[in-house]
């Protein structure tokens, strides 16, 4: 509609409702003077939204009197003396049913019942009173600025109830795009009522874009509402979708039902089912899990994240031509599964922190030269904006040129796309800073050589699976995971650690009693949650003291054995399709069965450190900045504990030393193993701690 048709519109409207209601005026002037003559309102060539409310809820022309008896005391300064005159009551000044039967040559008793139009879609309310017919009538606020051409969502429907834009679309790949065009396909094509929209999966975003653009292309509106905002007393409930309904009469809307709900919450699975049943509106629903529709046509989609060659032309699109020669949009697609708004968002981000001068945009010859390898940890930026040093554990160094940062822009891409895949695991999993490298890591060389070799699959994914051709052979067996077994404080959590600063990704270490649930079925639904969650940025996620998950599997006694070697199947399964490094730790390795063992790709054995490696990592433990004096490191090793029990007997002594105002010495650690033995329940023998002071 061009703006002078609204403008043309929008007089002629106003000037209908104006002739409408002179009319009436006179109505009710001639009722007053004894005179009942009926004059009749004269038609205009655009329709008015007068004519159109009638139609949209069927009122008969008594029902459209009283309509406008109602708008005229909001519009008409002289109506209020009007309807008191015609009422022969000063304190009557004010619309009735009673005054509507009284003047209309239309009346129509049956009007003024709860199932009428007029109260059912709460067109007037009715105000307390000791009988009906003499109850004040007063016209509904969104009904009246309807009529007068400004249309806008009803009040009670602002706080639950989000209108979402059908303009300015973001462009969209061509898989959604595809999608939504079916989608349009199918409602377009459907004589009757529209089938129920279902869109599944865990990309939100997408999933709003695509709703979007099918009403954008239908002319429809489009209102988002959250289950979760969704009344739960039913009554309210109720009332909420007959506010909804009128609200989709008068401006043809549809509703997005955001299905981001518990789904073992009963109560809140009934008040979704309500609305899905009770709603006639077209409706989309956006849910993870897939729901079910049982008395409704629903027509199910699965939206997927954009696929490897789509993030691909869109980072080439954004990046022009510093896209090719370096490597670095198949090293980025190649570890981050982003969204279009969400690449688009990591390439601001990163533009924005080269103009501050972290980078100043440049991009260096020859960097990133080998395809999916990371450039070397020192060029890497650390959260404070800094180079890390090279030997420098603890503190973050900056570069040697302050003043000329050495990041180039791929590494802030990179950071940037590590933010934005940061996945939303808060309920069932714990994010762990990563300050560990591989000078803290005191194993034999084997172990050793394990890590190195996990960390090479994660950075030469792209040669070996795309370039190479092991990715044409199926997807299944692609995910990289690691056991780590072994007795408890012998560094299976510091190596996840070193792999996550290794790589620059994030770790996440899954809470298991928020994962397996005495629900059939709930366990797999919280592993998929996990996992779906971290393949935006294929963090390595950690189930740390994986005992009670991974298990041995038992023979099928009853259903519980036969569903709890589903959640291990199910596992597995999740394991060798995932993008990142899922790793198992474990004390008990004879725990898990061979059949288990066999589609793990790296399984790393850590052994109590005898007396040589307990020395070297009482050398390593203390900060180059932690004062020490005359420690000896062979007569330390004699403490028969473990490299997690040294860490926290070496940092209780730093404590012990500070308090006293001394540098750390064998007394301080003395007392510091004491504590930890009582906490072991083990007893510091004299032979541990011969010759210390």
């Amino acid at each position: 509609m061009t703006t002078s048709y609204k403008v043309n519109w929008q007089e002629a409207n106003e000037n209908y409702l104006t002739t409408a209601l002179a009319q009436l005026r006179q109505i009710l002037q001639n009722y007053i003077n004894g005179h009942q003559n009926q004059p009749q309102t004269k038609d205009i060539s655009t329709p008015s939204n007068l004519q159109r409310l009638c139609d949209l809820f069927g009122l008969d022309k008594f029902e459209r009197d009283v309509l406008l008896l109602c708008a005229g005391m909001e519009i008409d300064n002289g109506w209020a003396g009007l309807c008191a005159k015609a009422n022969e009551d000063a304190n009557q000044d004010y619309p009735t049913f009673g005054l509507a039967l009284a003047v209309s040559n239309h009346s129509n008793w049956s009007a003024m019942t709860p199932v009428a139009p007029l109260r059912k879609w709460r067109l007037i309310e009715v105000a307390a009173s000791n009988t009906l017919v003499n109850a004040p009538l007063k016209i509904d606020e969104q009904i009246l600025h309807y009529l007068m051409g400004s249309p806008h969502l009803d009040e009670s429907l602002i706080s639950i109830f989000e209108p979402l834009r059908t303009e300015n679309i973001p462009i969209m790949v061509d898989s959604h795009r595809q999608l939504a065009g079916e989608i349009t396909a199918t409602w377009q094509h459907t004589p009757e009522i529209l089938p129920i929209i279902q869109l599944c999966g865990s990309n939100v975003v997408s999933k709003k874009t695509i709703a979007r653009t099918v009403c954008a292309q239908l002319g429809f509106n489009l209102y988002a509402v959250s289950a979760r905002n969704l009344p739960n007393d039913s009554n309210e409930l109720y009332q909420l979708l007959q506010r909804w309904q009128r609200q989709t009469l008068l401006n043809q809307s549809v509703v997005l039902l955001e299905c981001d709900i518990n789904t073992t919450d009963t109560a809140q699975l009934n008040k979704v089912e309500y609305f899905i049943h009770t709603v006639t509106s077209p409706l989309i629903i956006a849910t993870y899990d897939r729901l079910s529709a049982k008395q409704r046509t629903m027509v199910t989609y699965d939206v997927e994240k954009p696929t490897t060659n789509e993030q691909r032309i869109i980072w080439k699109q954004l990046l022009g031509e510093k896209a090719g020669g370096n490597g670095i949009v198949d090293t980025l697609v190649s570890q981050f599964n982003l969204t279009a708004p969400e690449i688009y968002s990591a390439y601001v981000k990163a533009l924005g922190n080269g103009a501050l001068g972290m980078g100043h945009g440049a991009w260096e010859d020859g960097e990133s030269s080998r395809v999916g390898r990371l450039p070397p940890l020192s060029e890497l930026p650390n959260p404070k904006g800094e180079t890390r040093g090279q030997g420098d554990k603890e503190n973050m160094e900056i570069s040697s040129s302050p003043s000329t940062p050495s990041h180039s822009f791929s590494n802030l891409l990179w950071q940037s796309c590590r933010t934005q895949a940061q996945p939303q695991l808060d309920e069932l999993a714990q994010r762990i800073i990563s300050s560990a490298t591989w000078d803290d890591l005191v194993l034999g060389e084997v172990q050793m050589q394990t890590l190195q070799s996990i960390a090479a699959h994660i950075r030469q994914r792209v040669q070996v699976y795309e370039t190479w051709g092991f990715a044409g052979k199926g997807k299944r067996g692609l995910g990289i995971s690691a056991l780590f077994a072994g007795v408890s404080c012998t560094g299976k959590t510091m190596s996840a650690e070193v792999l996550a600063l290794e790589l620059q990704l994030d770790v996440y270490r899954i809470d298991l009693s928020t994962v397996v649930s005495k629900y059939i079925g709930e366990t797999e639904k919280n592993l998929r949650r996990i996992f779906d969650a971290a393949e935006g940025g294929g963090a390595i996620l950690l189930f740390d003291e994986a005992d009670a998950l991974f298990g041995k599997r038992s023979d099928v006694k009853d259903a519980r054995d036969r569903y709890a070697n589903m959640e291990v199947s199910y596992l597995l399964q999740r394991m060798e399709e995932y993008q990142g490094l899922a790793i198992l730790t474990t004390n008990l390795k004879d725990s898990i069965d061979t059949a288990f063992l066999r589609r793990i790709r790296f399984i790393v054995k850590y052994s109590f450190p005898d007396s040589k490696q307990r020395q070297e990592i009482w050398r390593r433990i203390f900060p180059k900045n932690t004062p020490t004096e005359s420690l000896d490191y062979p007569k330390l090793a004699r403490l028969n504990v473990a490299g997690g029990n040294i860490r926290n007997i070496a940092l209780n002594a730093a404590f012990i030393a500070a308090d006293a105002g001394e540098a750390v010495m064998m007394k301080h650690i003395k007392l510091a193993a004491q504590n930890e033995y009582v906490k072991l329940e083990r007893t510091l023998t004299d032979a541990e701690v011969k010759g210390w002071v």
